[in-house]
Order: structure tokens, then sequence, then C-alpha cells
């Protein structure tokens, strides 16, 4: 059993981002694990396992314009199906 089902990754895209504050902000506010929140001010890449990916989606989208997104669920291809 997985304690965090979706891997959920997109990129952000927008103005002043701050990729400590980004980092911050899910380690306070979300339960998962497996966190990378890296790039530069105009553009971020999010890799991040957890049960709540919509979280995550909200979040992400008041920062700026996400796409690239795909949230995963590693419990299916755990089981060996279509994730």
């Amino acid at each position: 059993m997985l304690t965090y089902r979706y891997d959920t990754q997109l990129l952000i895209e927008g103005e002043n981002l701050d990729e400590d504050e980004i980092n911050s902000y899910f380690r306070t506010h979300f339960d998962g694990d497996s966190l990378l929140a890296v790039g530069d001010e105009t553009l971020i890449k999010i890799h991040f396992h957890t049960n709540r990916p919509w979280d995550v989606l909200e979040y992400c989208a008041s920062l700026g314009e996400i796409y690239d997104i795909v949230v995963e669920d590693m419990d299916r291809q755990s089981r060996g199906l279509q994730g």
C-alpha cells in the first residue's frame, strides 16, 4: 500500500516565481513526499506525490499558468493497470 497515491507533475509559467517560497508552501500546506520544485523566476517544474492532487493544481494555478499536467495513479500502476 502506498502512502501517497498520486504522482503529480506540472509546469508553472509566471512572473517573479520564487522556488524557495513554493518549496516552503508545499512543505507547510500539503501532505506528501518526493517534492521537486525547481526553476527560475518565469518557469517552475513541480513533481510531488500526494493524495490530493487537486489541491496542488489549485495552488499552482494561483501562481501562474499551469501546463504539461500529469497526474498518475501509482496504486493502479503498482497493480499493473494503466495509471
